[in-house]
């Protein structure tokens, strides 16, 4: 896709409690981004800036209703007639810009609602629930509706110690490998979907979409076992788990994974983790091949640039091509940028691992 098209066909819509922005302010938006992760609420800027020179002040320098605290905010993103819902998040800050030299600017920033999930610690326990029973309840307090992937284990007791929801519940999370993100009103707990198939191919040599990609593939941290060991203060007796390469749920189209390969080279190194309290069995084998996983998914990390494109999101699976087959393949995206300015249109820059080379 040549650059030039990608201005000239690159297109957006904003909409505000539901209603679309006045024409005017469309053409007043300097920059729209929206920020995606897979660790962080996912984040969106909109930059306005005032076009009439006759106005000495636009509207919102007067009008507390515009763009309100907590109002609600759409952005789809595209080419023309081809528009995709990228966030749908509510206001949280407004960053003016007065300059005797410029026109007034505004920065528009808000994030979707797991924001809501960092507001105040609390101090709780929860009894006879599952990580998924919890994340359930947690949503729900959030004024969430919540879609979670259920979990094996009943943890006996669970203690929230002034920790805000979101700390406690990616705590919770991490330990088993799983993700928490939300759609519009919809919270998601589910794991990690790195074995998952590609979502789409971006390529650099055919039809040049892939701009840059920079890709490390680091030995640091890699390991060929993990063992976990923990004390049931109920049965007053060690508890153990040990997960080999044999449990990483994908090589994502490698040949050898990270693991496999510092094995070869430098013996076959093990981690011994004593940092994570357990109470059952099944507990701590779920946690130890969350971990080798997780291991195993830091062999080769990257970052790149490609033309925007809505279907790279946060938590997908891609696929590229046009770099060779060492560093070429499937990808598990960590987060992506989707950006759009008025001189250089739509772009999408994003990082990546995966697990295997």
């Amino acid at each position: 896709m040549p650059a030039s098209a990608t201005i000239e066909f690159a297109d957006f819509d904003v909409s505000v409690n539901g209603t679309p922005l006045a024409e005017l302010s469309l053409d007043c938006v300097m920059e729209l981004a929206v920020d995606q992760s897979v660790s962080l609420p996912s984040m969106f800027t909109i930059v306005l800036v005032s076009l009439d020179p006759a106005s000495q002040l636009p509207t919102w320098a007067n009008d507390s209703t515009m763009f309100a605290i907590g109002d609600a905010v759409e952005i789809k993103m595209g080419y023309r007639n081809a528009l995709v819902s990228m966030i749908q998040g509510e206001i949280t800050s407004l960053e003016p810009e007065f300059s005797a030299a410029n026109p007034p600017r505004l920065r528009v920033r808000g994030y979707d609602r797991r924001h809501r999930l960092q507001r105040g610690r609390k101090t709780r326990s929860f009894l006879k629930q599952s990580d998924s029973d919890i994340a359930s309840a947690i949503g729900s307090d959030a004024g969430l509706t919540v879609n979670a992937t259920a979990t094996n284990v009943t943890h006996d007791y669970v203690l929230q110690a002034n920790q805000t929801n979101w700390e406690f519940l990616c705590e919770r999370a991490s330990r088993i490998r799983y993700e928490v993100f939300v759609m519009d009103k919809t919270l998601y707990f589910r794991p990690a979907a790195n074995d998952q198939g590609a979502v789409l191919s971006i390529d650099m040599q055919n039809d040049n979409t892939l701009l840059e990609f920079h890709p490390r593939l680091s030995s640091v941290g890699q390991a060929a076992q993990v063992t976990l060991q923990g004390w049931s203060v109920k049965d007053k007796q060690l508890i153990t788990s040990t997960s080999a390469t044999a449990d990483v749920v994908s090589k994502m189209g490698g040949v050898q994974g990270g693991p496999d390969a510092v094995a070869a080279a430098f013996s076959a190194p093990e981690e011994l983790l004593t940092n994570y309290p357990v109470a059952a069995q099944a507990e701590a084998d779920a946690i130890a091949k969350a971990c080798i996983n997780e291991v195993a998914l830091e062999y080769i990390g990257g970052e790149g640039v490609c033309f925007g494109n809505t279907a790279l999101s946060a938590g997908a699976v891609i696929t590229l091509t046009g770099i060779g087959s060492r560093f070429g393949g499937q990808y598990y995206v960590t987060s992506a940028v989707h950006r759009y300015l008025p001189d250089s249109g739509y772009r999408t820059e994003f990082r990546v691992r995966r697990t295997a080379s």
